[in-house]
Parts: structure tokens; sequence; C-alpha cells
């Protein structure tokens, strides 16, 4: 699985390098439109980049945990949960199991956070918890499980927290310049700097936007990774797909939810097995597809997955070849 790891470990530093130009190219727009010098708000965005790196490295966990409304509960507040999620981390050889969150939402649906393998948590509705029989929370449990082996949850850390920084700011920037109105533009450069400034202004109403799309370019084959991984940790690929219809047919969106932290989940938060699910621009995969996979599955290996995939596709290379050779 080194191929995915290192993989998603390159895609990191791409997203945070595009998310930190993206931050620049803001603040110069933002230092132009008030202050005529674009290299004062260049200045600025990179001091914002650089924090927010540091807090979505060290801290993206607990912030995202927060918004979700998650509390830590132990051992002896659900027995059955903490067995499974023991047996799957056995499973995925991890070094420590990680700690358990619940979530109060009726709404069914799961996600895993964490700096590295050491140091994951895996949080779950309770709505989830209550629906679920004990074949399908391992499935779902084996899922999240295998986006912290496979190191997809560092990644989602830093997208989310640095997709929530560029939306605030262009927020804030952007109602105060409509509250203020058009006279801060440019004095200097003539229509020169005019047309610079009514540049700088759609670019602060555009970043989010761009944002998102840089968010989104984390290419989907996480999911499928997941759901061949958690396969073979239980050993039961019709566990996992039948928690997947089950979370489908569910009406109740989770409340907590937003764009920043829509793809942390199993399935969207928000459109869930819906037409918009198979656009190029959705977090996840469509459900019916992965529970087609999952039930054509002749087995419980990456081998059977990767065929599986193949036969719904009709092309097959969603698993690593490292993971293959197994």
């Amino acid at each position: 699985m080194w191929e995915q790891i290192n993989s998603n470990r390159l895609r990191s530093v791409v997203l945070i390098i595009g998310m930190g130009l993206l931050l620049l190219a803001l603040g110069y727009a933002i230092g132009f439109y008030f202050a005529d010098n674009g290299l004062v708000g260049m200045a600025l965005a990179g001091i914002v980049w650089g924090i927010m790196s540091l807090v979505s490295l060290f801290q993206g966990d607990n912030i995202l945990l927060g918004v979700a409304g998650a509390r830590k509960i132990r051992k002896e507040d659900n027995q059955r949960l903490y067995n499974v999620v023991e047996e799957m981390s056995i499973a995925a050889g991890l070094p420590k199991a990680p700690d358990v969150y619940i979530i109060e939402d009726q709404a069914l649906n799961a996600f895993a956070v964490g700096r590295n393998t050491e140091r994951a948590v895996v949080a779950i509705t309770s709505g989830l918890l209550a629906k679920l029989n004990r074949d399908e929370l391992q499935g779902v449990i084996a899922h999240e499980v295998a986006h912290i082996k496979n190191r997809d949850v560092s990644l989602m850390a830093i997208s989310a927290v640095m997709l929530g920084a560029i939306v605030m700011l262009s927020w804030y920037v952007s109602r105060f310049m409509f509250s203020v109105g058009g006279d801060r533009r440019s004095s200097k450069g003539g229509n020169g700097g005019a047309v610079i400034a009514i540049i700088g202004l759609v670019l602060i109403v555009l970043s989010p936007i761009f944002a998102q799309l840089i968010h989104l370019a984390i290419s989907r084959k996480r999911e499928y990774l997941a759901d061949a991984s958690a396969a073979t940790y239980t050993r039961y690929p019709d566990g996992l797909a039948s928690a997947l219809e089950k979370m489908a047919g569910s009406p109740t969106k989770v409340r907590a939810a937003n764009n920043a932290t829509a793809s942390m989940y199993t399935i969207s938060p928000f459109t869930q097995n819906s037409a918009k699910a198979s656009s190029l621009l959705s977090t996840h995969p469509p459900i019916k597809e992965r529970v087609r996979i999952l039930r054509a599955m002749g087995g419980n290996s990456y081998q059977n997955y990767e065929q599986a995939y193949e036969e719904v596709h009709g092309k097959g290379k969603i698993i690593p070849k490292s993971a293959l050779s197994q």
C-alpha cells in the first residue's frame, strides 16, 4: 500500500502549495484594493498561510471534531463499538486503536481524522450506531480505519482547514467591501489601477470556488480503496454494502456538516444517493456504484475488488499494484 500512501503525501504537499498560492493571490487583491499595495496584502496572506498550515497539521483533527460536535467516549460507554474498533484496528495492522467519538445526530454517517496512524479518531453518529447490526458496523468502521491506514485522514484535515480559512477570509472581506461601497478602489495607476482593482474584486468573490475545486481535486480513488480495504479487514464485503444501503436510504442529513468537512464522511452528508452524487464535483463516488462493486466481489481480497470494479466500470486499475501482489 506504500504507493497510495506516498501518493497521498505528494497530494498533501501539492494541496498546501495550491491553497497557499490562492491565499497569496487573494492577499494581493485585498492589499491592492484597500491599500494600493498588493505586496502588503501578500505578506499578510503569507502569515495567514503559515499559521493555518501549522494549525491544520497539529490541531486540524481537534478543529474538525469540534465542528462536528463529537464527544469522546470510554470503553465502558459502548462495549460493542469499542470491540469493533479494536478488531478492525488489529486487522488493519494499526499500531494503536483510534480513539472513539460519538456525534449526537440521527443522521447515518461516520468519519475518521488524525495526524497519523498513532494519533487518530473514529467518529460515528448516534443514529448510525442505533441502526446498524454488528456486521454493518464492522464494515463502516473498517472503511474509516482504512482511511487512517492509508494516510487519507491527514490529507483531508489539511484540505478542510485550509479551505475553511480561504472561505472565511473571502467572506469577511467581501462583506466589508460591499458595506463601504466602491470608494476604496485604487486611485493610483489611472484606468489600469481600476482594472486591477476590479480583477481583485472578482478574485475575492470567486476564491472560495477555486478553493473548493482544489479541495475536490483529490482523487475519489481513496473511497474505492477504503471500501476494498474494509472488505479485506472484515472478510465480509456484504456488511459494508448493507451499511451503505441503509445510509443512502436515510432522509436525515448531518446537521454539522459543511463544504469543508463533507469529504471526511463515509458517504456525502448532503447529496447521499441522488443523481448529484455522480457529478465530477462530488466528494464521493455514487453509493449505488460502491454497493454494486462490493456485492459483485467473489471473495474478500484486493484482487476480488479489482475484478468487481472492472466488471462494473469496464476497466480496472483502481487498486495499487503493491496491494494486488499481497
